[in-house]
């Protein structure tokens, strides 16, 4: 069941000035107060205004707070654009910039370059103040450094931080106007409604499931990954709700497994090779939830994403239904294992169900070296399909 080593997965500031907005212009009245004048000059007005837009950057993704989650310490990263509160960024008069009325913030107030950008309460800190210059960099005046995405990597769930003012394409931010009402502070993004598949269709797919592997689990956490299922026709939504479904059937044995049953296995998931290590101890990384996520690179990836330390404590993924449900379609969403597309993609993009498989364990099942572990995947996700009424599509197999 699980590939061979490496396994994918499983198992300086210049003038203050505007920001650019990409739609309509319709922040101007009030932007050119808070983006034109240095904080410490601002009435007593613009120190309680605010402005509510999506900041867009590296291979046009947003500021993001990871899974939607408002706690103090939860990631900043760059993500796709979903018009969820995760990414509505509110650019206060008094120089914060706050997602759920929380400010980001530079951690422990560092200075260097790589520091990493959090959500916290905000408590009037030189680390919770931004400007934006004219060349549209937004910039922490303490650290004389600019928002960065670490790496210039534009992959979902990349972290960014504070790094030297280069003008590189990592570094430049525009926004966009956010409109209608807003949340009450702090709340937490609400669950998404309208899933393609109902919880009668569910339970049919899953009649003898664990509780733990709840529905309401699922869809609560499909709201932190708005994308999966919502996107195309109402076909391709179909297909990809039976895809991802039958992944998780195929893993978990019809949801009735939540860890990986061969503790043999456990010691061979500690890629020693990674600076961090394996903290939990060489054989805590052992394939856990709808995926069986594995291997202490991506318990660390998927809890740098999330903001949830599973590096350090990937029980998280065993004992907590949401954060296994989240674990697992952050690697559908962000991941693409030996494969070139991350299950997501391939069926949004109709590359086909065997993609997704290619994706997910493809160096130990495709190409003929595991006929009959691919064959049950492809029988379930016929068998979904057909329960949610749609064709099933093509190229099947890997």
């Amino acid at each position: 069941m699980m590939s061979t080593t490496p396994r994918p997965r499983l198992r300086s500031p210049g003038r203050l000035v505007r920001v650019g907005l990409t739609t309509g212009g319709v922040l101007a009245a009030v932007a050119a107060t808070l983006f034109a004048v240095a904080p410490d000059k601002l009435s007593p007005a613009a120190e309680s205004s605010s402005v509510e837009a999506r900041f867009i950057g590296l291979a046009g993704k947003c500021v993001d707070v990871a899974a939607a989650n408002s706690a103090d310490g939860t990631a900043v990263q760059l993500f796709d654009c979903n018009g969820t509160d995760a990414q509505r960024v509110s650019k206060r008069g008094d120089g914060t910039l706050r997602v759920f009325d929380k400010c980001l913030d530079v951690v422990d107030a560092g200075t260097d370059a790589g520091t990493a950008i959090q959500l916290w309460n905000c408590n009037g800190g030189p680390n919770q103040q931004w400007v934006v210059t004219e060349a549209l960099d937004i910039v922490n005046p303490a650290a004389d450094k600019c928002l960065d995405v670490r790496d210039g990597n534009s992959a979902n769930g990349t972290r960014l931080q504070i790094w030297t003012c280069t003008g590189a394409a990592q570094q430049k931010w525009t926004a966009e106007a956010v409109g209608g009402a807003r949340r009450g502070a702090g709340a937490p993004a609400a669950p998404r409604t309208g899933f393609v598949v109902s919880e009668a269709q569910f339970d049919a797919m899953f009649p003898g499931r664990n509780s733990f592997y709840t529905y309401k689990g699922l869809t609560e956490a499909l709201s932190a990954f708005p994308g999966i299922a919502t996107t195309g026709d109402d076909i391709v939504r179909k297909q990809e709700a039976a895809a991802l479904l039958a992944n998780v059937s195929h893993e978990t044995g019809g949801m009735t497994e939540i860890v990986e049953g061969n503790t043999a296995n456990y010691p061979d998931y500690c890629d020693v090779s990674q600076s961090y290590g394996c903290p939990a101890g060489q054989d805590a990384y052992f394939g856990r939830g709808p995926v069986q996520l594995s291997w202490n690179y991506n318990y660390k990836a998927a809890g740098d994403a999330l903001g949830i330390d599973l590096l350090n404590n990937p029980w998280l993924v065993q004992n907590d239904a949401t954060v296994a449900w989240k674990a697992g379609l952050w690697f559908w969403s962000t991941r693409s294992g030996p494969g070139t597309l991350t299950p997501h993609d391939a069926m949004v993009n109709q590359a086909g169900f065997g993609q997704t498989i290619r994706s997910i364990n493809g160096a130990v099942e495709c190409d003929g070296k595991k006929r009959a572990e691919v064959q049950s995947r492809v029988d379930a996700y016929q068998r979904f399909t057909q329960i949610l009424g749609v064709a099933p599509g093509g190229n099947l197999s890997c």
